[in-house]
């Protein structure tokens, strides 16, 4: 497999509004800090689950990054505080929860530094599967470090998972994006909703009616022969701003006063997820591989390439060529073995896509060492770095778009 390109671009038809790059805004969060202890309810589907966090609780188990102090409470204790009518409902979550393993141990936080920050800090105390979502946060983790402000009617949560095959991890970003979509077209199908559309776009950005309205954050440590890993999602559920919503985008669809609730969207995410999860761990690499090793495509690629923006999408590609800068197009044909992006010029000869860490997806240079894993497939060396998304200027009639790849960060302990 030859690498042809040192950055390439997507090229979108015309979109009429400018994208805003992230789905919330940068603040000075030092401004927002207390020095009172986050608040954390924890909460259990059923009695193991509390009993979990009884003995969180009665441990003092829980901490923040660099020191920072929590105050656990149960869920028996919620209702000893006056939180307003928008926090979020955790009887209404646990109870349609349906699943075994994924969202079964809650922890809810009215106000939060970072969803994120709790479950990858506490890893090893929690329960696999277990999520802290937050109805605000004020140092959500973004990338290149950023601190974010996440506005009310956004859902934020974060959750684990722990995976053993180190080339399936990257991928994982992929079954959470999926799910995502599949859960919204759950509760639209539950509650009589009008289909609402939501797409992915790689490797982990989700799009309705050309705006960006969520994200997905995934990051692994790996310890005891076990990779650590911990998801966020960022859902655009009722916040209307920077960008638009489902609530928005249904009132806009419906003619009766509808509207999707942050715990049914999250509960029918983790429905879905651990379903999606499950093929995708019992298939292994049969799942996401490229179609070049795997005659036809298996049940999650099938669904991901029907949910995702990119197939059949041309790509500018530029490669460097001794002083010169050649520009070729390329057509996306799907993902790789690796989770990059496969792609085939119009001279049939196929390559993979990564990204340089930047705005731009580029090689390091014009060659790599090409590996054959197991005499199945052909992976190209992994590059595990941030991601930035954003417009640029309008190219030969086209809205052109630089990507990255997944931010997914592995550090060893």
């Amino acid at each position: 497999m030859l690498v042809q390109s040192s950055r390439f671009r997507f090229l979108f038809p015309p979109i009429q509004k400018r994208i805003p790059s992230s789905l919330s805004f940068s603040v000075a969060s030092s401004a927002m800090d207390s020095a009172s202890p986050s608040m954390l309810f924890l909460c259990g589907k059923s009695s193991p689950e509390s009993e979990i966090a009884k003995s969180l609780k009665i441990n003092d188990t829980l901490n923040l990054p660099n020191g920072g102090k929590v105050s656990a409470l149960l869920q028996s204790e919620i209702n000893t505080f006056r939180f307003g009518e928008h926090a979020f409902n955790v009887d209404l979550f646990l109870n349609s929860l349906s699943t075994k393993r994924f969202g079964r141990f809650l922890i809810w936080s009215p106000l939060l530094p970072s969803t994120h920050d709790i479950v990858s800090h506490n890893f090893c105390e929690l329960p696999v599967g277990t999520v802290c979502v937050a109805d605000t946060q004020f140092k959500g983790r973004g990338r290149s470090k950023n601190a974010w402000e996440s506005p009310r009617g956004c859902l934020m949560f974060s959750f684990t998972l722990q995976m053993e095959d180190g080339k399936t991890v990257p991928l994982v970003q992929y079954v959470v994006s999926l799910a995502v979509t599949e859960a919204i077209k759950d509760v639209c199908d539950r509650n009589g909703f009008p289909f609402i559309n939501v797409r992915i776009k790689w490797p982990n950005d989700l799009y309705l009616n050309g705006l960006k309205v969520g994200g997905i954050l995934c990051t692994s440590t790996y310890k005891s022969k076990k990779f650590n890993v911990s998801c966020g999602i960022g859902f655009n559920v009722g916040n209307e701003k920077p960008t638009t919503c489902l609530n928005t985008v249904l009132k806009e669809l419906s003619t009766t006063p509808n509207e999707f609730r942050r715990e049914d969207v999250m509960a029918a995410f983790f429905n879905k997820f651990e379903m999606l999860y499950d093929i995708f761990i019992n298939q292994g690499e049969s799942i996401f591989w490229s179609s070049l090793q795997y005659p036809g495509f298996q049940t999650l690629e099938e669904l991901y390439y029907r949910t995702w923006l990119h197939s059949g999408q041309r790509v500018i590609v530029q490669e460097k060529n001794e002083d010169r800068v050649v520009e070729n197009v390329v057509t996306i044909q799907g993902l790789t073995s690796s989770g990059y992006l496969l792609a085939i010029g119009d001279d049939n000869q196929m390559c993979e896509l990564h990204p340089d860490g930047n705005r731009n997806l580029q090689k390091k240079s014009n060659r790599l060492t090409i590996q054959k894993i197991s005499g199945k497939a052909w992976i190209l060396e992994a590059l595990m770095a941030s991601s930035k998304t954003g417009f640029s200027e309008n190219t030969r009639g086209y809205q052109v778009m630089d990507t990255a790849m997944c931010y997914f960060h592995s550090s060893l302990i």
